[in-house]
């Protein structure tokens, strides 16, 4: 029987953050969409963060923009399985049916005290974001209540 959840640690990304007015080409607010050869989440009305594969340069941006390479704060978890979204459902103040937080949508927020971008990959699929000093504890703390599932 398969487990009905898996955290593991996300492979190394270069990661950028953009803040920008003029968005051409990424995603609104609380989406995502393929961004050169990774992803850019829309967390705010001029901000995303853009995840690349590793060593990827700082891409190249049209217009008035701030980039900064953040790839040095950030690690990232994969929870997947039919109960990734239980799981991180007892750490959010979140809506995390598919109905309400479809493949794609991506937001900040906080879970077990950790401000986190969480990102839903796949119907049973997240990736999370979160601050290296503080990926540890989220990665313990997923650990001990997938524990109950």
């Amino acid at each position: 029987m398969a487990d009905p959840v898996t955290i593991a640690w996300a492979p190394p990304a270069a990661r950028y953050s953009l803040r920008t007015r003029a968005p051409q080409g990424l995603p609104p607010i609380l989406a995502s969409a393929p961004f050169a050869d990774g992803h850019a989440l829309g967390l705010g009305p001029d901000e995303w963060l853009l995840l690349l594969p590793d060593g990827t340069p700082p891409p190249v941006i049209d217009g008035l923009h701030a980039l900064t390479d953040i790839g040095h704060r950030n690690l990232a978890l994969l929870v997947e399985g039919p109960a990734a979204a239980t799981l991180i459902q007892g750490g959010v103040a979140l809506d995390l049916s598919l109905d309400t937080f479809p493949v794609s949508k991506a937001t900040r927020t906080v879970h077990d005290g950790v401000e986190i971008i969480l990102w839903r990959t796949g119907e049973t699929a997240f990736r999370i974001e979160a601050w290296r000093s503080f990926a540890g504890h989220l990665h313990a703390a997923l650990r001990l209540a997938a524990g109950d599932l």
